[in-house]
This record gives C-alpha cells, sequence and structure tokens, in this order.
C-alpha cells in the first residue's frame, strides 16, 4: 500500500481533528441542554434528548450522500463539501428560537458532519488495510477521544461568559481550522481514473452487493448497537448526573473521567490489535461489557435503581473502556471486505449503523425514570446482540466485493 504525504503523526492529528467536529458538536451542548429546552421552551425535559439524537439523524441521510460522493468527486472535496453544509446548519442552530428550528439544524449540522466523516474513513481505506487500518484508526480515535473529554469543558466555560448560541461558534472555529490544514496538507488519494460517476443503477446494484454481505452487515449492525448505547448515555448524562448525584458544576469533570476509559482502550487497541487480530479483543470487550453491565444493573436493583456514586463511576468506566476496543474493530472490520466499493460502503456501514444508535438511544430514552436501570439494561442488551451478531461473522464465507 501506498504511505500518505503526511508523516504518522500529522496525519492522525489532522484526521483526528477532522473527526472530532462530530464529537465537539455532541458533547460542547451537553452542559447547556438544560438552559437550551429552558430558552426554548420545551414543556417535556426528555425532548431535549433530541437535540442529541437529531443530529445524529441527520448524519443518517448525510452518510448516504457523501460515500457516492467521495467516490465521483475524490475524498477532499467530498470534506470540503460538508464542511460547508456543517457551517450552514451551524448558523440555523444558533439563531434558533424554537426547538423545532434547533432541530433542523441538527439536523443540517449532522448532514454535513458527514462528508468529513466518511470521506475520510474512506481516504484512510485507500491508504491502509487490514490490521494496519485498525491500528491507524485506534491512534486517531485515541487523539480524537481528546475531545469529548474536554468539549463539555469548553462548553460549559462558554456558558460563564456568554450564553449557549456561543457555544455553536467553537464548531465555527474548528470547521475553520480544519478546512485550509486539509486543503493545503493532504494529497487527494482517490486518481481521477479510479474515481465512480454516481449513477443511480450503480449505487442500487453495489448497495445490493454490501447490504447482502453478512460479514459487512452483521459488523454493522453490532456497531450501530455500540454506538446506540454511547448515544443512549450522551443523551441521559446531565440528567443522570443532576437527577440522581446533584453534580452540576463538576459535570465536565466526570464525564471526562469516563471519556478516558474509552480513549486509554483504545490507545491500548491499536497495539493489541495487531498481535491479538480484531475477532478476539472484539469477544473479550464485549464479554467484559456485558459483565460490567450486569453487575451494575445488580447493584442498582439493590439500592431502588441508584448505585452509589463510586459504584456508578467504576462500572461506567469499565463498560466505557470495552466500547473503546469495539469502535476501531467493528467498523475496521464491517470496512475490510469493501475495496472496491469503499466510499459507498463506508457511506452505508456509517449510515446504518447510525440509525441503530438513533432507534436504540430514543427508544430506551424514553424510558429514563431517574434511575440508571434503562442505561444499563440498554448496555447489557446492545452487548448480548453484538455477541451474537459478531459469532456468527465469524463463521460467514462470504469474500471482498
Amino acid at each position: 500500500m501506498s504511505k500518505p504525504a503526511l508523516r504518522t503523526p500529522e496525519f492522525v492529528i489532522l484526521f483526528s481533528l477532522v473527526t472530532s467536529i462530530t464529537a465537539l458538536t455532541i458533547d460542547a451542548i451537553l452542559p447547556a441542554l438544560r438552559q437550551i429546552g429552558e430558552a426554548l421552551a420545551v414543556a417535556d425535559p426528555r425532548d431535549t434528548q433530541l437535540i442529541v439524537s437529531f443530529f445524529i439523524l441527520g448524519m443518517v441521510f448525510g452518510d448516504l450522500i457523501f460515500g457516492p460522493l467521495s467516490d465521483a468527486i475524490g475524498r477532499k472535496n467530498a470534506i470540503q463539501t460538508g464542511l460547508l453544509i456543517f457551517v450552514a446548519g451551524t448558523i440555523v442552530s444558533m439563531a434558533a428560537t424554537s426547538l423545532e428550528q434547533m432541530l433542523l439544524g441538527r439536523v443540517i449540522q449532522g448532514i454535513g458532519v458527514s462528508g468529513p466523516k466518511i470521506a475520510s474513513r474512506a481516504l484512510i481505506r485507500d491508504l491502509y488495510e487490514g490490521r494496519a487500518m485498525a491500528r491507524i484508526m485506534s491512534f486517531i480515535f485515541m487523539v480524537f477521544i481528546l475531545t469529548p473529554m474536554l468539549a463539555p469543558a469548553l462548553g460549559q466555560a462558554v456558558l460563564l461568559i456568554a450564553d449557549w448560541p456561543a457555544i455553536f461558534l467553537l464548531f465555527l472555529l474548528l470547521a475553520a481550522i480544519v478546512a485550509p490544514w486539509l486543503g493545503l496538507r493532504q494529497p487527494e488519494t482517490l486518481a481521477p481514473e479510479r474515481r465512480i460517476r454516481v449513477s443511480v443503477s450503480a449505487l442500487l446494484n453495489n448497495g445490493a452487493l454490501i447490504v447482502r454481505h453478512a460479514k459487512v452487515m452483521a459488523y454493522t449492525l453490532a456497531a450501530g448497537l455500540m454506538f446506540g448505547a454511547l448515544l443512549l448515555y450522551l443523551s441521559t448524562a446531565q440528567a443522570l448526573f443532576f437527577d440522581l448525584y446533584r453534580i452540576a458544576d463538576l459535570f465536565p469533570l466526570y464525564f471526562a473521567v469516563l471519556a478516558s476509559g474509552v480513549g486509554l482502550s483504545s490507545y491500548a487497541n491499536g497495539r493489541l490489535v495487531m498481535r491479538y487480530g480484531m475477532h478476539r479483543l472484539s469477544v473479550i470487550a464485549l464479554l467484559g461489557m456485558i459483565g460490567f453491565g450486569g453487575a451494575l444493573l445488580g447493584v442498582a436493583l439493590l439500592n431502588g435503581g441508584v448505585p452509589s456514586f463510586i459504584a456508578f463511576m467504576a462500572l461506567c468506566f469499565g463498560m466505557f473502556s470495552c466500547i473503546g476496543i469495539l469502535f476501531s474493530n467493528l467498523n475496521a472490520m464491517a470496512m475490510e471486505n469493501l475495496g472496491r466499493v469503499a466510499g459507498l460502503g463506508a457511506s452505508l456501514v456509517s449510515s446504518i449503523s447510525s440509525l441503530v444508535a438513533v432507534i436504540v438511544a430514543v427508544a430506551v430514552g424514553r424510558f429514563y425514570d431517574q434511575t440508571v436501570v434503562p442505561l444499563t439494561a440498554g448496555f447489557i442488551l446492545a452487548g448480548l446482540l453484538s455477541l451474537a451478531l459478531v459469532l456468527g461473522a465469524r463463521h460467514s464465507t462470504a469474500g471482498d466485493i
């Protein structure tokens, strides 16, 4: 495989920033959800969860667009186009005077952020494959995880000096940094002769090949379930910390502690995957996630649905550490058989997994009852279903597309 023109450290940092746009756009507004709900006169506090979920819903549609687009116009052009749409959605959200307008802006943001997310994944697939790809994705995810660790603190810091619309300025700033850096430093990885003209018939035919591929779909659904469990936590995190433990000012700190579990395990995965392989580590992580989730559920049920804060933090840290291993590996395994249609494959993999995540988060989130039981049950169920999918995919004989 050809090597990127950028040295590996700069490549990792640049694409960590590219992919961190998604995490920043989700996590920086978490401390402001109650304030946004009050400003927009939201009647049911649970409806503020939609501000997170609708952003992911936008990605469902954006992912379907930017995969084929990146195959047709190149990876860099697709990323830059997505950034422009993202900026437009950010401006709509900043000016929101109702929940409906806010959700519209979030959907547009989600569509736009799909450009950087999908095209960068295809770009990485152009340059790496197999365990090497999983290794690079792990290091990118390890750097990228600093964003959700810091984003709530950044959001809360902004709230100390300004109202919630100012948080959206952070998103505009990141886009203003990434766009010129990418344009000036990263070469295009998809040569003109390898580009695929957008054709409805070709998209349908290639899309049918992908969705009928047993391995790809198994890993995609498993990735969606893991994303859904995490999205469920993100949608309810502020309510959990405030309602159960009366933690408000220190919310960003404890949020960062749990996010560090994902980052540390992702870093470890980048080193371990070359030795033990993606499948073995994924199975171990799923078993660990189910075990930690079962322990948390047991402790919660013994204490009226609200475990001690120490037990909550320790067992959630364990669950999130397992997720750090699973994200990189499940997505890499889903992409492994998609060399010829990497752009469309990344598009469908991400779109389907995002749709699964939204369904899981919205459906389970409506059961939030000021206990950790719905959250924990969601993690356990996602882990059990994902384990069945991963074990089933191992026995599939489907080859490369």
